[in-house]
């Protein structure tokens, strides 16, 4: 649905730090499903860890909360968005399954679970080859620039 020029539109993120390769579906208001591609030449890889590449469990997160940026830009009325940035408020019940390796299709998909207003708290769970591999509900709120 969105490719990663389109997300560029939404998000601040920029390369290191924009952890969504693509959107694949997108229910506005409700669920979104996206993906990274983990690949060997991240510069994270050098320190973590060399001569074991293990994806970290913080970056994982990261773009589960990205992949939610989207769902709640793509939610509300463009207007409403206009100069606008998705801060995270919380992390909670985070739990870490299996490591992420490179050469993983890492596949993030998120449900909403309450929003009201500029708060948006969402289901969020992260998959390898159809496996969990991290999950966590996250808060966050659509503020000013």
């Amino acid at each position: 649905m969105f490719d990663v020029m389109q997300i560029q539109k939404m998000l601040p993120h920029r390369y290191p730090f924009l952890l969504v390769d693509r959107v694949t579906e997108i229910k506005e208001g409700e669920s979104i499903e996206a993906y990274l591609n983990i690949s060997i030449t991240n510069q994270v890889f050098q320190g973590h860890f060399p001569d074991h590449p293990i994806y970290p469990g913080v970056l994982i997160i990261e773009g589960l909360a990205q992949a939610g940026g989207v769902l709640a830009f793509q939610s509300v009325p463009k207007e409403e968005v206009e100069n606008k940035v998705v801060y995270f408020m919380s992390i909670d019940k985070a739990k870490f399954r299996n490591p992420v390796k490179p050469g993983d299709k890492l596949v993030y998909k998120l449900s909403v679970i309450k929003h009201r207003g500029k708060v948006w708290q969402l289901d969020a769970k992260a998959y390898v080859d159809g496996n969990v591999v991290a999950e966590a509900e996250l808060k966050a709120m659509i503020m000013d620039k």
